[in-house]
């Protein structure tokens, strides 16, 4: 059975999944979109900080966050300046933080998705006098509507299966920042391996769930053979 704290983790792990993925594919759409349609050393730059969470380690990631958010980085220090808080230690804290871990999970799928549809469609709705922001909403949106939904996953699920980012900037505080992954690291800390399965199992079919729904949302096309 759940306890308190188990329900308690639960429910941050639940709300920062979907503020992150909120954030990330307002963010990440655009983004992707740009960097779709630009081939220049910034676009190759970007792109490269973009999907940077991916092969660096989250706990240098972390690191720098908490360095850069921290009372003396210069994130800090103009929240400082403006009477606000800081971020490391917050929820708020966390959101940032797995927004720029999530990022790769959305922008990848989005920009693939955006160079597959190539120019033809843009070129068709712009002859129909569409503008920009019509031919995406009527013409791209629902022909990339599948990766749209690719990312929303991805990034909803690492949001709540990351555990490196997550205790460097957010620590371990109960009912603040205690997301599941953390509630698992507290129990295996306390040999408590019975409470630790139950959690780990759920996180586990969690993920078979999430590549389960991937793959349905991107079927494989069957190619017809030629005689």
């Amino acid at each position: 059975m759940l306890n308190e704290a188990d329900v308690n983790a639960i429910y941050l792990s639940l709300k920062l999944g979907l503020t992150t993925t909120v954030f990330t594919l307002v963010i990440g759409g655009p983004l992707a979109w740009w960097l779709s349609r630009r081939d220049t050393y910034l676009r190759r730059l970007v792109g490269a900080i973009v999907t940077m969470p991916l092969v660096l380690p989250p706990t240098v990631l972390g690191f720098y966050l908490l360095v850069f958010l921290g009372p003396m980085g210069p994130i800090g220090k103009l929240f400082k300046s403006l009477s606000l808080d800081t971020l490391p230690f917050t929820f708020e804290g966390l959101v940032v933080a797995s927004v720029i871990c999530s990022m790769p999970f959305v922008v990848q799928p989005l920009q693939n998705a955006f160079e597959a549809l190539g120019e033809r469609p843009l070129e068709a709705a712009a002859t129909l006098g569409a503008n920009a922001v019509d031919a995406f909403l009527t013409v791209i949106l629902p022909q990339t509507r599948p990766a749209f939904l690719t990312a929303a996953v991805m990034s909803f699920a690492h949001a709540i299966g990351e555990f490196g980012v997550v205790l460097m900037i957010g620590g371990n505080i109960p009912k603040v920042t205690r997301v599941l992954s953390m509630q698992i690291y507290v129990y295996v800390e306390n040999a408590q391996y019975g409470r630790a399965h139950v959690l780990a199992g759920g996180l586990m079919a969690f993920a078979v769930l999430t590549m389960m729904a991937i793959q349905l949302l991107n079927p494989r096309r069957k190619t017809k053979k030629t005689p």
